[in-house]
């Protein structure tokens, strides 16, 4: 039996059924991603619908929570996946979406630091198409930013399943293996 949405639901209960609707629901609506855009887990749906002024109907944001898992899905790159792109020799603009201290401490070869300001040049020059990979700590975080991009025009922008952590774990297991991201992988102090 699936989960009921009507008007009264609250987010916090949808968010509990359908962890993927922030995605869905800040690409479509561009709500929930940011302070301006945010909406309170006890706010209902229709509250969120009235206090953001979206013009769709109840029903129409209903199909795109439903839909957000798939909406989602699209976002995900496997770090396997991205390895085998760079060996290929893909151009793959890899972006670490982490603070600045987490950048320093170390990050994959290559990485940019997507500062306020490359996140605004990004969005104001670079080609739609641009192939952008984005990673964080554990994969949330570029998820999020992935799908900030997704919600403004970019169309080839992935974020990396486990983030770092993963990214570091296929580099540790390739390079035992004789294969892989190689010099990709974590570097220290860059």
């Amino acid at each position: 039996m699936s989960f009921e949405i009507g008007p009264g639901t609250t987010m916090g209960e949808i968010l509990d059924h359908f962890p993927s609707a922030k995605v869905g629901l800040f690409q479509r609506y561009h709500i929930g991603g940011c302070a301006s855009c945010s909406y309170q887990l006890t706010d209902t749906l229709a509250k969120v619908r009235e206090d953001h002024s979206i013009k769709a109907s109840v029903d129409d944001m209903i199909a795109c929570i439903r839909e957000s898992e798939q909406v989602e899905a699209q976002l995900h790159v496997a770090p396997s996946a991205v390895a085998e792109a760079l060996h290929r020799g893909e151009k793959l603009r890899l972006l670490d979406v982490r603070t600045p201290a987490e950048f320093q401490a170390g990050h994959v070869e290559g990485a940019e630091h997507v500062s306020i300001e490359l996140t605004f040049d990004i969005l104001d020059s670079w080609p739609k198409d641009e192939p952008l990979v984005l990673y964080s700590n554990h994969g949330r975080r570029s998820l999020d930013k992935a799908s900030y991009f997704r919600a403004y025009g970019m169309t080839n922008v992935r974020s990396l399943d486990g983030g770092l952590q993963a990214w570091r774990a296929l580099g540790g297991a390739a390079a035992a293996a004789g294969r892989g991201p190689g010099d990709e992988t974590a570097t220290q102090g860059r």
